[in-house]
């Protein structure tokens, strides 16, 4: 047994699904597709290590990993946790032998997970009784491909949210499905729309270190760019919004910015500046103009380009094969840089119109496939 780290037993003393997702929006994907799950196989036992939003989906919540979740080099601070909580976990899924477990997103966790349960002889792979699925795959297609020929050794099937994920694993020998992104579920509504009269969205995303970063830059930019506009200011979590508050309250124009919870009804937005990540996809598929930032440790960022391929890292901007949203990175993040987007995004008609046009492009390339969602997907695989 772990001595640091003890996970709860199946309160149901049995269990046919176990999720692992460690961020905020896995969490938030997971939940829907556990949802679903639960409304078509209603008997099934879901455990998960994730979030408050599995949680609320009827999964059992073993541990909250969405709390202080890191990133890059930051992830060196908490390796000793991290190497204890996958020891857990590979000995929780031997000990209660799942059906079958889905890996969400996070693949740092996951992916060496994964990697242990094979060598543990756990994973059906290795001849054990636990199917291993993976939703939401590794983004083998921005960096580190090679891992591909490891998850076909350690993996059973994958599932894709973007439809030129699946020629990446053609010369492996793992299944690989597209099943539409979980933005477009039907279930699902945007967060955010456009709304002309609306205030500016800031989106410095959910990580601490990121925030930290970005956040003071888009509070700058806010104010450079003057206007009437106010602003609103979205967090994933209390956590975020502590840290958004003590910043905000630091601010010039902190007076001019709300904090709000993501959740309840859609903030409708004029524009936005938003660091990378779910939240900028969201707002591109609302037809909100906007402009993307990113900032991180020098480090983590010097690193990174070491091993990434693309030359964009908005999604949107990667699927368009054009920046719908320009990006600004790290030294080029600037207060004036994206002040001056926010004034265009405010006051370009034709500006707008483009961003209007990119977004339904957006609709059609991540549109649910035939074959159904993520979670009919799941359903296959565990039978």
């Amino acid at each position: 047994m772990n001595s640091q780290i003890q996970l709860p037993p199946p309160a149901t003393g049995a269990v046919d699904l176990l999720i692992v997702s460690a961020e905020h929006s896995g969490d938030a994907h997971a939940a829907r597709m556990v949802r679903e799950l639960r409304a078509k196989r209603p008997d099934l036992r879901v455990c998960a290590l994730g979030g408050p939003q599995l949680e609320a989906a009827g999964a059992q919540l073993l541990r909250d990993l969405t709390v202080g979740s890191t990133m890059g080099f930051a992830v060196l601070a908490k390796i000793s946790f991290y190497r204890a909580l996958i020891a857990e976990v590979v000995r929780w899924i031997g000990e209660h032998r799942p059906e079958a477990v889905c890996f969400v997103d996070s693949s740092g966790l996951n992916l060496r997970i994964a990697k242990k349960l094979f060598a543990r002889g756990f994973s059906a792979k290795a001849g054990g009784p636990t199917r291993t699925l993976y939703y939401i795959c590794p983004q083998i297609w921005a960096s580190r491909a090679g891992r591909r020929f490891a998850m076909a050794r350690h993996l059973d099937a994958v599932a894709a949210i973007f439809p030129f994920e699946l020629p990446v694993y053609a010369d492996t020998t793992l299944q690989a499905e597209f099943v539409g992104h979980p933005l477009l579920a039907a279930e699902h509504a945007l967060p955010v729309a456009f709304d002309a009269a609306g205030p500016v969205l800031l989106l410095p995303g959910s990580r601490r270190q990121v925030v930290s970063r970005v956040f003071p830059v888009l509070l700058e930019a806010f104010a450079a760019a003057g206007g009437n506009h106010a602003a609103v200011a979205l967090f994933p979590s209390e956590e975020i919004r502590v840290l958004l508050a003590k910043m905000k309250d630091a601010s010039a124009v902190g007076s001019r910015v709300v904090l709000r919870a993501v959740s309840g009804e859609p903030v409708g937005a004029a524009a936005v500046l938003t660091a990378s990540g779910t939240m900028s996809l969201e707002c591109a598929l609302a037809g909100i103009p906007g402009a993307l930032t990113y900032r991180t440790d020098p480090l983590t960022y010097f690193l990174g380009r070491l091993l990434v391929t693309v030359d964009r890292i908005g999604i949107a901007n990667l699927l368009l094969n054009e920046p719908m949203y320009p990006e600004f990175i790290q030294g080029d993040a600037t207060p004036a840089a994206l002040a001056a987007q926010l004034r265009e995004c405010l006051d370009s008609p034709e500006r707008l119109t483009k961003t209007r046009a990119q977004a339904a492009r957006l609709q059609t390339l991540l549109h649910a496939p035939t074959q159904g969602s993520a979670a009919d997907w799941l359903l296959r695989q565990i039978g």
